[in-house]
């Protein structure tokens, strides 16, 4: 469950970390009185779950309260990556002298959480992390133990981040820990001119097989999420729509993830994780396709399928009933192997659809894959 930025500053504020005054609404007219309350001047913030608002427009600075009326005038309704933006939030300008960046991740790969830190916040983490990795801390934490104030003071001194942070780092743990969250992060989180350590903005992601301890959060949790997601999840897929190029749809989780980043590997970006399990029946292939052909972005597929207690003759057939139901309107790449592989591929072939082609190795299914996007791209 990902929070939305008014959700993540309620439980950073529960946890005693320092916020700004701030208000949510889905009206200009009451965004005005909002605004008045806060003191006449609000930065107003439009309220989805996606990275890139400031960019599209989805955050503005209000001199006053009846350009804060206009800003959420213009924000409310807007479309920001597939998101439609249905209420914004107003805060309190800060005196700003500092900003630095926090974050605890799960690394699921080695088992524990990691504490991500920078001296530079306020910019895209991943361009400051890739121009410059040394300026990115990263520090495990052993789950057990946690983060306590000799550990805090680690992160802190490994990122470059004043001593006064160190109060900040322990509570963003405890939000963490105590709301059953796999990610929480802070960018900014600023040391005003007065010495504060503020959170001006946060990204809080929940696990959702805590849910049950958090009775009647999810429905807040689940309005306004992701068109395609809701879409997905009312037919029963494992749908994550994500910001690139190529669909990928596999039968279990390591392999989609494995697809992902042999995708990335070939200098694409993957526009989604979509695993349909091992019962890859026509009616499931068919949900999953139109789903992911659904988005936009998408200028090609791949469908990476190993055949183990479902053969591949059976996902192949799933796949050629599909195309019967499914308007395919960008190409499709499909990678068999394991069980009944050599069946599947002649079902396939005896398809001989036009944007159908087959690879028989996961690497080579991604490069194909790959070009075929940037080929649609660039002819775009």
């Amino acid at each position: 469950m990902d929070l939305y930025e008014h959700q993540a500053r309620e439980l950073f504020e529960a946890h005693g970390i320092v916020v700004p005054r701030a208000g949510i609404t889905d009206s200009p007219e009451r965004a005005r009185e909002i605004a008045r309350a806060l003191g006449g001047r609000a930065v107003v913030k439009a309220q989805v779950r996606t990275g890139g608002r400031g960019r599209a427009g989805g955050v503005c600075v209000a001199a006053d309260p009846p350009a804060a009326e206009e800003a959420a005038r213009h924000i409310l309704g807007m479309d920001i990556k597939g998101h439609t933006v249905g209420t914004v939030m107003l805060a309190e300008p800060c005196d700003v002298e500092r900003e630095f960046y926090v974050s605890y991740v799960l690394d699921r790969a080695a088992g524990r959480f990691v504490a991500v830190a920078s001296a530079e916040g306020g910019t895209e983490i991943e361009q400051v992390a890739a121009e410059r990795p040394e300026a990115v801390a990263r520090i495990p934490v052993d789950p057990a133990a946690g983060v306590n104030t000799a550990t805090a003071v680690r992160i802190a001194d490994a990122a470059g981040l004043p001593p006064q942070t160190v109060d900040t780092l322990v509570r963003l743990w405890q939000v963490l820990v105590r709301e059953d969250a796999l990610l929480v992060e802070v960018n900014p989180l600023a040391r005003t001119a007065d010495g504060r350590i503020v959170a001006l903005d946060g990204k809080v992601t929940l696990d959702d097989n805590a849910r049950f301890r958090h009775p009647g959060r999810g429905d807040a949790h689940a309005t306004g999420s992701d068109p395609l997601e809701v879409r997905a999840a009312a037919k029963g897929l494992n749908y994550v729509r994500l910001d690139g190029e190529v669909g990928v749809v596999g039968n279990g989780a390591g392999l989609v993830m494995s697809t992902l980043d042999a995708v990335a590997g070939r200098g694409a970006r993957p526009a989604n994780f979509l695993d349909i399990g091992g019962g890859a029946s026509a009616r499931v292939m068919a949900d999953g396709l139109a789903v992911v052909l659904s988005d936009p972005g998408v200028k090609s597929v791949l469908v990476n399928i190993f055949g183990g207690i479902t053969a591949c003759d059976a996902v192949a057939d799933g796949i050629v009933r599909a195309l019967d139901e499914v308007r395919l309107t960008k190409p499709l790449v499909v990678r068999l192997d394991g069980n009944n592989a050599a069946r599947g591929r002649a079902l396939l072939d005896a398809r001989a659809h036009p944007l159908v082609e087959q690879a028989t190795t996961m690497d080579g299914a991604a490069h194909r894959a790959a070009r075929l996007a940037t080929a649609a791209s660039t002819a775009a």
